[in-house]
């Protein structure tokens, strides 16, 4: 999600996305980190939610990772309180240089 054109947004983007159990949460973020450290040399600034699995942010100062619980996203609905902001599709290609690429 594209959040810059808000006023009151804390980060320029967002990423939104579930796992199907807590473990796949768990795995999902700890993949994103490492993948975020080899390709960029980035770690997050802040981090939370790894004690329960629920809904772990990952802070990348300009990006904002969400990972959800398939549940705990349909509780939530982040992107409804975020309505106002772009959305950009992500496929199996996504990256942090193409969104550097295609939305500056």
């Amino acid at each position: 999600m594209d959040l810059r054109g808000i006023d009151e947004a804390i980060t320029n983007f967002f990423v939104v996305c579930h796992g199907t159990s807590t473990t796949h949460v768990g795995s999902l973020s700890q993949n994103l980190r490492a993948e975020v450290k080899e390709e960029q040399g980035s770690i997050p600034m802040g981090n939370s939610g790894h004690d329960t699995g629920q809904w772990i942010v990952l802070d990348y100062f300009d990006i904002v990772v969400h990972i959800f619980l398939e549940e705990t996203r349909s509780l939530y609905l982040l992107e409804e309180l975020w309505s106002d902001a772009t959305r950009i599709p992500i496929d199996k290609d996504f990256s942090v240089t193409a969104i550097e690429n295609n939305y500056e």
